[in-house]
């Protein structure tokens, strides 16, 4: 099963950073909507993705209509704290795309406003404007791979001078 994490004009080298680690920790793709608000070699991206950008899948795109230029059938979802459903109503198939907007302004109205049905939040309260974008790539991602069973993902760990095997 394929998770695409499609991020339109991310502003923060560190969120991106954060989000190639959670991408190469998953097995998601990456897909980067331009403009950028760093350069792919900013040394703060490289830190926060640390030594993980070779098991990545990533793609870069010029604007929205190169986007969906070069993805015709993708089903996307658009994360948006402007959304009425909650991003658990939904059940994500497999090779769907889920989309983040920039961290100052989030997705363009617009395109919520076309997507009313794939459009979805995550809850929180009100008097706050949004979470962190890298924690809201990861709560999604994980969800999704929730409801598909972590596929390929190792679901156990191992202690270094202990083995659970004898506890």
């Amino acid at each position: 099963m394929v998770l695409n994490i499609v991020l339109m004009e991310p502003e923060i080298p560190q969120n991106t950073g954060n989000i190639v680690r959670t991408c190469a920790a998953t097995g998601a793709v990456l897909h980067i909507i331009r403009p950028m608000g760093f350069a792919v070699d900013d040394k703060q991206l490289k830190r926060c993705g640390l030594d993980y950008w070779h098991y990545l899948d990533i793609f870069y795109y010029d604007n929205i209509d190169d986007f969906n230029t070069k993805n015709p059938d993708a089903k996307v979802y658009y994360f948006s704290t402007k959304a009425n459903k909650t991003y658990t109503d939904i059940e994500y198939p497999d090779n769907c795309f889920i989309m983040f907007g920039k961290e100052t302004k989030g997705l363009p109205e617009d395109l919520l406003f076309e997507h009313p049905d794939t459009t979805v939040r995550i809850p929180m309260l009100g008097e706050i404007r949004s979470l962190n974008l890298s924690n809201s790539v990861a709560i999604a991602t994980y969800e999704i791979l929730r409801q598909w069973k972590f596929p390929a993902l190792v679901g156990h760990g191992k202690l270094r001078d202990f083995d659970w095997e004898n506890a």
